[in-house]
């Protein structure tokens, strides 16, 4: 038996500690043989369609730790399939300087080749403005186009998780799991933890600007907090990083690079998967296109959806689970009648603050074309600098 897991990086770092509490709500779950014969249209299909234990959709924050802990037993096979390309520099063993040196993030932020470049509908309670919503389309998914600022919610959010029924998602619960997949440079505490494959460094503290905004939001009336992931995780401080040696450490750095090894891991890029297939309710593997070529691949054991808040729900919608009403009126074949599928999606906003300042000690310099040619070529060479901070 096997079944459809949709997965987010919360759930990701559960698995990624070595527990995983699947938390079924609303149907979520469908269970799955390993009979294909229903999902394919004849036996020498089934016979050249690759099949392995597991199949995962997505190779993000979430798809990069699924890889790396499926794949720790010998006896499992797992199928990696990402929509976006590898992080690497036009198919070469060299790391793409786009995503791993951290002041080029805006580049990606930009780049269709690594985002997914959404926009929102005309949001009506913001003046019918249009928004831009970036999404990693990469290994690594949006931690490899993020600001790399490692804060985790606070510790109410956990609470009001499991009082609204996911069980054994409190705070208590996830803390040593945070704990066990993080590395922090300054190291181990009740709240950090010391020897995870997560590398999290301390913000840089050593710019004068950095202390006068520390001040300011303690004159009015901020309390400091010397750890934004501790105890007191409201106020103004130093925040936490995912860089380390001077590189971005996306959830590829940390778990997918290290399984690449692994005879039991095959992992595939540039796949937009179009279909979940179903032997009736049952989960058996999905479709794809690659290099415009249509491919199937079955899993044995569970089809994992870690393509993001956008790409999972939307991906089960186009094979038949979602709002049977919408879904009859697209000519979608119903498979479940689960109506908050793609719905009740919430996020943040961002807004940048911007003040002019009196003295000749902002970053302003360094935005010049020679000295971004000579950080970015001091980077390459040293992975240091003042791009890093």
């Amino acid at each position: 038996m096997s079944s459809l897991v949709v997965m987010g990086q919360a759930g990701a770092r559960r698995l990624a500690t070595g527990t995983w509490r699947r938390f079924m709500k609303d149907g979520r779950c469908f269970t799955t043989s390993a009979s294909h014969r229903n999902a394919s249209s004849s036996p020498a299909a089934i016979q050249k369609t690759p099949s392995y234990s597991y199949v995962v959709v997505g190779a993000g924050s979430a798809g990069c730790v699924l890889a790396n802990r499926l794949t720790e037993d010998a006896q499992e096979s797992v199928c990696l399939l990402e929509a976006g390309p590898k992080d690497k520099w036009l198919g070469s063993s060299r790391l793409s300087w786009k995503i791993h040196m951290p002041a080029a993030l805006t580049y990606n932020l930009c780049d269709d080749k690594y985002n997914w470049f959404y926009h929102t509908l005309p949001q009506a309670h913001m003046d019918n403005r249009v928004l831009y919503w970036p999404r990693g389309r990469v290994w690594g998914g949006s931690s490899s186009l993020n600001a790399m600022v490692y804060i985790r919610g606070h510790a109410e959010d956990y609470n009001r998780w499991q009082r609204e029924g996911a069980e054994g998602w409190d705070y208590e619960h996830c803390l040593p799991y945070f704990r066990k997949a993080q590395c922090h440079e300054l190291g181990e505490n009740r709240y950090r933890g010391g020897s995870g494959p997560l590398h999290v460094s301390r913000g840089k503290t050593n710019h004068p600007l950095h202390k006068a905004f520390i001040d300011a939001g303690q004159q009015a009336g901020y309390p400091f907090t010397d750890d934004m992931n501790g105890y007191q995780q409201e106020g103004v401080g130093w925040m936490d990083m995912t860089i380390y040696q001077g590189k971005r450490w996306s959830s590829a750095s940390a778990y997918l690079r290290p399984a690449l090894g692994r005879p039991n891991l095959k992992t595939e890029v540039h796949c937009m998967t179009t279909k979940i297939m179903f032997d009736g309710n049952r989960a058996v593997g999905v479709e794809y296109v690659q290099n415009g070529e249509k491919k199937r691949v079955f899993a044995d054991k569970e089809v994992i959806l870690s393509g993001g808040a956008i790409n999972s729900p939307q991906l089960l919608m186009l094979s038949g689970v979602g709002n049977a009403e919408e879904l009859k009126a697209l000519g979608i074949p119903v498979i479940q009648h689960l109506p908050g599928v793609g719905n009740n999606l919430q996020d943040h906003l961002e807004l940048y603050v911007q003040q002019q300042c009196t003295q000749p000690i902002t970053l302003y310099k360094a935005q010049k074309p020679f000295h971004m040619i000579k950080i970015g070529l001091e980077w390459l060479t040293l992975f240091t600098g003042n791009q890093i901070h």
